[in-house]
């Protein structure tokens, strides 16, 4: 291990400690055994170079990340910063390792210890004053049933979420071709056929994860199918969507070689899911999945698409603004990806996570306003609504029988709401269309039998 590689362990690991660290603790959680007189040693160059602060003296010796690295940030590292985005200190650090020649980068694998060490609600990836932040800037206020909010501004976080995902890994289809392909099924015969199965895949895990949000979670049925969604009719092996992976994969333009034994990849993933719950935070929960699940790379492919949609089910679980990853730079989301494969650097990733979400929110809030309140009766009665449409869709086989059907089953609703809730589901079957029929998880060919039940 050269000096900078080791200098980049000890600042992830000091990191973790926004309050601070004492050498005991560094020496138990580090990687490689050393003396306590080199730590130390190694540490005080750190602070020497102004990266970290050490404070106190003998036992009560604490180490953490330096609060203001201004006057180090020479013009040299000034002029090589050319992000689109703004970058801490600890970012720009991990900019300078990753994009340097890939000839001058250590060949490494996976390092068991950044999963295996972490430790929910002690350690985190993000400080309290950033969990404090985000929160403020996505609260909505909607003290109502999971995914209400996401239901809400649905229409715009499919076009949303699809094409900036999709853009992300090198997909040609602009925002109004994916406008074009969702809501009216328009596909561009110039572009890929991949592409737009790309974004038509999204558009299915999304509404997954929106429409379901009371009942997915953070575990193997929730994320092997969003995988399944993600990745149907893009691989090579039709039976590789929603199943671990049980081949080596290589990580392109990098020196990081992913696990290979699938057994590990199985405990692993299971880990992550594990921790996962344990985290009390929604946006540590958030940026928790978008560094650990690609950095496994537990799939065939597909890694990187299921954690950002993943990374959104705990904020639509808790009504808080989604992240859809607006305008965020491609190679700078890459190479915030390639600091944690090859450094387990997490503080490149970090900056795009929250200047993301800070796009995404102001974005929404906007969206939110121009929407009005939503309707208080339709909120309470979401799910029996949703559930009831779906069932006049796939069982009615005259449209003569639609509304005594309708009347049938809702019985189970009260005398004070029964009209007005039978109103309200006579209604979202009178504006159903071809843009809008996939909310209620049917098929094209169900509701092309609907349309012609209809028009008897």
């Amino acid at each position: 291990m050269n000096k900078n590689e080791r200098n980049q362990l000890l600042i992830n690991l000091i990191t973790k400690f926004p309050n601070g660290v004492g050498i005991d603790n560094i020496s138990t959680n580090l990687e490689i055994n050393v003396t306590k007189r080199t730590l130390q040693r190694w540490l005080q160059q750190l602070a020497d170079n102004g990266l970290i602060e050490i404070t106190g003296a003998a036992r009560a010796t604490t180490y953490r990340i330096a609060q203001d690295n201004s006057n180090i940030v020479d013009e040299e590292r000034k002029s090589k910063q050319k992000t689109l985005i703004p970058l801490s200190f600890a970012g720009q650090k991990a900019f300078d390792f990753i994009t340097a020649p890939i000839q001058q980068r250590a060949i490494v694998g996976y390092q068991q210890n950044l999963l295996k060490f972490y430790r929910p609600n002690i350690d985190s990836y993000l400080s309290l004053e950033e969990k404090k932040y985000l929160t403020k800037i996505g609260e909505t206020k909607i003290e109502q049933p999971a995914g209400t909010y996401a239901q809400q501004i649905l229409n715009r976080l499919l076009i949303d979420l699809s094409w900036n995902s999709s853009r992300l890994e090198g997909n040609t289809y602009s925002l109004l071709d994916t406008q074009r392909l969702i809501e009216f099924g328009e596909v561009d015969n110039e572009k890929s056929a991949k592409d737009a199965q790309m974004i038509l895949n999204h558009k299915d895990a999304i509404e997954f994860i929106a429409q379901q949000a009371d009942e997915i979670g953070y575990n193997r049925y929730t994320v092997l199918n969003i995988h399944a969604m993600l990745a149907n009719n893009l691989l090579p092996d039709s039976e590789a969507p929603g199943r671990l992976r049980s081949m080596p994969v290589a990580i392109a333009g990098s020196v990081f070689t992913p696990l290979a034994i699938p057994q590990l990849i199985e405990e692993f993933f299971d880990l992550i899911l594990q921790k996962v719950n344990e985290i009390k935070d929604p946006f540590e929960q958030s940026f928790f999945l978008m560094v650990h699940l690609p950095y496994l790379q537990p799939f065939d492919d597909v890694n990187k698409r299921v954690s950002r949609l993943a990374a959104n089910i705990p904020l639509i679980k808790k009504n808080l603004s989604p992240l859809s990853f607006v305008d965020v730079p491609e190679d700078l989301y890459i190479q915030g990806m390639m600091a944690v494969y090859e450094y387990n650097d997490i503080n490149l990733l970090k900056d795009v996570f929250i200047w993301s979400y800070e796009r995404s929110a102001d974005k929404y809030k906007v969206i939110r306003q121009s929407l009005g309140e939503p309707d208080a009766f339709k909120l309470k009665y979401r799910t029996p609504i949703r559930e009831l449409v779906t069932s006049v869709l796939l069982k009615v086989d005259n449209g003569n029988n639609i509304l005594e059907y309708i009347r049938t089953n809702a019985q189970s609703i009260p005398n004070e709401d029964r009209e007005e809730f039978i109103k309200a589901v006579e209604n979202e079957i009178l504006s159903l269309h071809e843009g809008n029929f996939a909310r209620y998880r049917i098929s094209p060919s169900e509701f092309a039998r609907w349309k012609n039940i209809r028009k008897q």
